[in-house]
């Protein structure tokens, strides 16, 4: 009988001394066919992927996976993050892949553990991150209900449930795992469309023994991009298109990052003007003269007015998501549509469209490269497309200039002066690119007002999760500057509903070794909703409380983190943000800040959704609309 513990011991010993499975294989250290169990088979198998990194909760159906976990980590091949929420595990992973493009896989037990981790990979699904979840699962044996299983008598429930979410595979077949680690690579580390991917581990099929295993079966490598749309005239036809059109609009979505340069050459050769989405930003500077900013149901006065008053639209990388194109109806005169995607179906979301299906940068150089043939030479600001885009962004500018000059008002809750969010959005924006730290965006109020005073000049520095907007996201993905090998600061910008859904990270992340700083805007509300209420019905209901909370105490009770309040002046506020960074490790600061009827208290919405009392004008406008 193979001594399992010992081989295993041994293989540790191995990789840690050559630095990778494949070295220590190529070096004869360890055989080409090994016996081990299931579980370690699926840690070489993530390992050989560039795994090193598990985030969760063990309980009792992990058990064997985390005894594997713990010898490789004693050996330093790799390292487990024991967090106090599964959501929190879902998104710190998240966060690490986003940012820096190194993976954690989340790890879970079996039942509740697994559907709070599954809840939280919605962040990733929406926003195209991969990442592997590994989820225990009920045993194979059929003896009975397992503990915390899915009730019901129908077979393989979690792996419906997952299935879902994302790609999906039980192994209930211990042999079967080299298929399985092969989809899941093809899903995490796709290309175009990176997505979870679940891996079930049954209970019993943990411990199970391979026999004479071929360890080079683990898949390795990476699917191929797309590359550039195919020709066969669409080029030209677009590149005419683009130039037969008055007024061009450019959508560039989450698709369109890394394309920068290309979008920028081709604004200047069709006299158009781009509307970001905000899981985009920085793709173009927000102060190049031709970006228009965010646009959408919670947009900009002239990212909407570029969607409003185009005649053609070129989407690059977009899912047209509701708020982004305005439940269908944020392009009112545009009657044909360029579409520039990987996925045919985002593809032909619109009617009138030519599809270009393909990668974005490498497509437009082939755009870039008709529109010249056809004669095509770059603009000035001179058209009267161009002028009026340009009075629009003067406008916005002017508009948030109005509300930074005003920082303070008084406050109901809070009964004296406070800062505003736009006030505080820019402080914190501008001492956060000083010191080329990552600023995490929470769902709610403080998201949206956050990539409407965006300004970001190039990718990386801001991370909106806008495409689940999931409450507790940044404060969670302040846990990620702890798991990642290149180290950076992380702000979290969050209100006081999303602080409280996840804050264990504060614990997490001192425990861990973080290094960034909470900042939590306190309206004591839900203020996206009370916001949207109020515009819809006069007011608002069921999204504020009565409940005070000393947030200070709260952070300061947590052993090493240095817990600050931000006082009531951005010179205060700029005050406790250095004596954040000046701690080494983990800091909240607390921010009291206004909510009201007065508007310089936000940046207000100009656009259309196709909720509550908005629906039937939405859906009667969406009606005359050609695409």
């Amino acid at each position: 009988m193979t001594d399992v513990t010992t081989d295993r011991e041994a293989r540790a010993l191995a990789i840690a001394g050559h630095g990778t499975l494949d070295a220590a294989l190529a070096a004869g250290a360890i055989p080409p066919r090994v016996d081990l169990t299931l579980s370690e088979a699926v840690v070489l198998g993530l390992l050989r992927q560039g795994v090193t990194r598990y985030v969760g909760i063990f309980g009792h159906g992990s058990t064997d996976v985390a005894e594997v976990l713990r010898v490789y980590q004693k050996h330093g091949v790799l390292r487990t993050y024991p967090v106090r929420n599964e959501v929190e595990a879902a998104h710190a992973a998240t966060a690490l892949r986003w940012v820096t493009g190194e993976q954690a896989a989340v790890i879970t037990s079996i039942g509740p553990g697994a559907l709070q981790a599954l809840a939280g990979s919605l962040a990733a699904a929406s926003d195209g991150i991969g990442v592997w979840h590994l989820y225990a699962d009920e045993t194979t044996q059929a003896e009975g209900p397992n503990m915390q299983e899915i009730p019901g008598d129908r077979q393989e429930r979690f792996l419906r449930l997952c299935s879902e979410m994302g790609p999906a595979y039980t192994l209930h077949t211990p042999e079967a795992l080299p298929e399985a680690l092969r989809r899941g690579l093809n899903a995490v580390d796709h290309p175009h469309r990176a997505r979870p991917f679940f891996l079930l581990l049954p209970i019993n099929t943990q411990p199970g023994l391979l026999t004479r295993f071929a360890l080079d079966s683990l898949p390795t490598g990476h699917p191929p991009p797309l590359g550039a749309a195919l020709d066969a005239g669409r080029y030209d036809d677009a590149a005419r298109t683009l130039l037969a059109a008055d007024r061009v609009v450019v959508r560039v979505g989450g698709g369109a990052r890394g394309a920068g340069p290309q979008i920028a050459e081709l604004l200047d050769l069709v006299d158009g003007f781009a509307v970001t989405s905000p899981i985009a930003l920085g793709t173009l500077p927000y102060a190049h003269p031709r970006n228009q900013g965010v646009g959408g149901s919670k947009g900009s006065i002239s990212g909407n007015h570029a969607m409003e008053n185009a005649d053609l639209l070129l989407a690059i990388g977009s899912r047209a998501v509701c708020q982004s194109d305005m439940s269908r109806t944020g392009y009112p005169q545009v009657d044909r549509v360029i579409n520039i995607n990987t996925d045919p179906d985002a593809a032909m979301h619109y009617a009138r469209t030519l599809a270009l299906v393909g990668d974005a940068a490498p497509t437009l150089d082939g755009l870039i490269g008709a529109l010249r043939r056809l004669g095509a030479q770059p603009h000035g600001l001179d058209s009267a497309w161009a002028r009026a885009n340009t009075d629009a962004k003067v406008a916005w500018e002017a508009f948030k200039a109005k509300r930074y000059e005003n920082p303070r008002l008084r406050d109901d809750v809070w009964q004296r002066e406070v800062l505003t969010q736009p006030a505080v959005l820019r402080t914190v924006g501008d001492w956060a690119r000083e010191r080329d730290a990552v600023t995490f965006f929470d769902a709610g109020d403080v998201q949206a007002n956050g990539f409407q005073a965006n300004e970001d000049d190039r990718l990386g520095r801001t991370f909106t999760e806008t495409g689940a907007s999931y409450m507790g996201f940044a404060t969670s993905a302040l846990l990620s500057s702890a798991l990642a090998d290149r180290s950076f600061y992380a702000v979290a910008m969050t209100g006081d509903g999303s602080f409280t859904m996840n804050p264990q990270a504060l614990i997490d992340g001192v425990q861990h070794g973080a290094r960034g700083v909470v900042v939590l805007l306190d309206n004591r509300r839900q203020g996206a909703i009370s916001s949207l209420q109020r515009a819809q019905y006069g007011t608002d209901y069921g999204t504020n409380d009565q409940v005070e909370v000393d947030y200070v105490a709260w952070a300061a009770a947590v052993g090493g983190v240095r817990a600050l309040h931000g006082g009531y002046t951005e010179d205060e506020l700029r005050a406790a943000l250095d004596q954040a960074y000046a701690h080494d490790g983990v800091a909240l600061i607390h921010v009291p800040v206004y909510f009201g009827e007065d508007p310089l208290g936000g940046f207000g919405s100009f656009g259309r959704w196709n909720v509550g009392s908005w629906v039937a004008s939405t859906q009667e406008l969406r009606k005359g609309m050609t695409i």
